[in-house]
């Protein structure tokens, strides 16, 4: 029988043979050194290409490739682009980890935990995704799975240390605030004290003045002299008292209110101490040294004594009725 083949067949298929022959070699050459990148990578130990947490964002990927890269090459583009977003998102996490930190440290506050993220897995997981960059595209969305991941964890404690830091600042700032309210309210409280206390010694400055101005025309004096027994004793003092009342235009019944007065605070004792407070006299001046503007002898004469307080019943309340009134109500006067 007649062989069916052609020499021109025959010639085409020793030529295709022969190119296989020769394509054999580099074929397994290359799988060979893809396989091993690729173990060495896997496994964290490819000695080149590793980078620092600063360098993530700028890294590129020169990935290797035995096959033709026009026909690779639309292949890559995910790989690639996830690989990349995976480590600028990586570098963003690290930066806010050490901003978190450093805030914290800066702040002085307690924060009720340890101020520390743990970024160690992360740097590790970036540093070998940034070595796989030297395989196969096929290889980095694993390497890029475990930055996210690790992005991730970072991520999660930033924020709840932001919180925890954001937390101490209010309170803190609330702290603050009441403080701050509660001096100003005893600054107003002092100051109102002050007021009061010059408003007063500003009173009995005026009506001593205004005694020692009219003592000679005839007019009612607010520290009256007239009508002293010279008797201390408290029967002594309430006649000389009665007196003083009478040159004020004073009736019976503000004498009355004036008995009941000082009943309740010396007893019409003109050595009455009270240790408590230091009032002192018949009409419990408090201190006193008050009662010296009616006179030296203010220790020891009820007559100078009961001038002082009569004086200051005028100018602070009218008259001894009012004066009483204002004690029931408040315990004193």
């Amino acid at each position: 029988m007649r062989s069916s083949s052609t020499p021109t067949s025959n010639r085409r298929d020793r030529r295709l043979a022969a190119r296989r022959t020769r394509r054999r070699p580099v074929t397994t050459v290359g799988v060979l050194v893809v396989g091993a990148v690729a173990a060495a990578a896997l496994t964290g130990t490819v000695p080149a290409a590793t980078a620092s947490p600063a360098d993530l964002t700028t890294a590129t990927f020169s990935l290797a490739s035995a096959t033709t890269p026009t026909v690779l090459e639309p292949a890559r583009g995910p790989e690639v682009a996830q690989a990349r977003s995976a480590q600028t998102t990586a570098a963003g996490s690290l930066k806010a980890a050490s901003s978190v930190q450093a805030d914290i440290a800066a702040s002085g506050l307690d924060i009720g935990q340890p101020a520390t993220v743990d970024t160690g897995a992360l740097v590790y997981a970036a540093e070998r995704l940034q070595s796989a960059s030297v395989l196969p595209a096929t290889f980095l969305p694993d390497f890029a799975d475990d930055v996210e991941t690790a992005t991730a964890a970072v991520d999660q404690r930033v924020a709840e240390l932001r919180g925890s830091l954001d937390a101490a600042v209010a309170k803190k700032a609330e702290e603050e605030a009441a403080e701050k309210a509660r001096q100003e309210a005893e600054a107003a409280a002092a100051a109102a004290a002050a007021a009061e206390a010059a408003e007063q010694a500003a009173a009995e400055q005026s009506t001593s003045s205004s005694s020692s101005s009219s003592s000679g025309s005839g007019s009612s004096a607010p520290f009256a002299t007239g009508g002293g027994s010279g008797d201390n004793s408290p029967a002594g003092a309430q006649a000389t008292a009665r007196g003083m009342l009478a040159s004020r235009g004073w009736g019976d019944d503000q004498f009355s209110c004036l008995v009941s007065l000082w009943n309740k605070e010396s007893g019409w004792n003109y050595q009455a101490y009270n240790a408590s407070s230091g009032a002192f006299g018949i009409p419990q001046a408090l201190p006193g040294s008050k009662m010296s503007s009616a006179g030296a002898d203010w220790q020891s004469n009820a007559t100078t004594q009961i001038s002082w307080g009569l004086g200051y019943i005028s100018g602070r309340y009218g008259d001894p009725c009012g004066a009483w009134s204002h004690s029931q109500s408040t315990g004193w006067y």
